[in-house]
């Protein structure tokens, strides 16, 4: 997704497919992530699916609890996907728009800015505890 705030570089993929199949064959999942063509973030929220919810991972989200607001937010949900942040963050009126969708759970992954790869990490884990098969 394209915020205003993206770091822009070519994307090639074709080698995100190929390391999505050769993560799926490394922890032996028969379900492959979708790889789509970047897309502004107002397109995406735009045509958002009524049946998945959003993980908006916001470093200015107040709720010290992500477990209990994924678990609140996601208990109708089959499907959900994370959305982490570009370096810089979401600017307030990304955050607004962000807010009028309604199946938008704001979680917040803890007093420290991380770099992507690592929020990405902490947002799945998380996820897999409160919605996965992690689940206590």
């Amino acid at each position: 997704m394209l915020t205003r705030r993206t770091q822009t570089s070519r994307l090639n993929l074709e080698r995100m497919r190929a390391n999505v199949i050769e993560a799926a064959e490394q922890c032996g999942i028969l379900s492959l992530a979708e790889v789509e063509a970047e897309a502004r973030l107002e397109n995406v929220l735009a045509q958002w699916p009524p049946d998945r919810l959003l993980i908006f991972c916001d470093e200015a989200c107040e709720r010290a609890d992500p477990v209990a607001a994924l678990r609140e937010a996601g208990a109708r949900f089959g499907k959900f996907a994370v959305l982490i942040g570009p370096e810089g963050g979401f600017d307030d009126s990304e955050r607004s728009m962000l807010a009028e969708v309604a199946n938008v759970a704001r979680i917040s992954l803890g007093p420290r800015i991380l770099r992507a790869d690592t929020a990405a990490v902490a947002a799945l884990a998380l996820a897999q505890a409160a919605l996965g098969d992690w689940r206590c």
